[in-house]
């Protein structure tokens, strides 16, 4: 009989846990400057431990390439540009004829 995949060693602790370890926890308060080697490893303060965000790689490439002279210059030449980071894209403009 084969062993089901969620019982498999191999990369369990690899993805994304909402709990972290008190290790774990000292590490991100040292990094976050909020701990020092005075404080006791028992009623450690919470720390937020968010999954990062995954998004397209050719997305985020297209939105930093989009600077204010790249945006300028496409513009002058009548092409749309690429928005800014953080940034909507306007929606296209509808033809003036109703569709019957």
């Amino acid at each position: 009989m084969s062993m089901d995949r969620s019982l498999k060693v191999k990369g369990a602790l690899s993805r994304h846990r909402n709990v972290l370890s008190r290790g774990e926890r000292v590490e991100a308060l040292k990094l976050e400057e909020r701990f020092t080697e005075e404080m006791p490893v028992m009623g450690l303060p919470k720390v937020a431990h968010r999954k990062a965000g995954t998004g397209k790689k050719e997305a985020k490439a297209k939105a930093a390439a989009a600077t204010p002279e790249e945006a300028a210059a496409a513009a002058a030449a009548g092409t749309p540009a690429a928005p800014a980071a953080g940034q909507k894209q306007a929606p296209a403009a509808k033809s003036a004829a109703p569709k019957k």
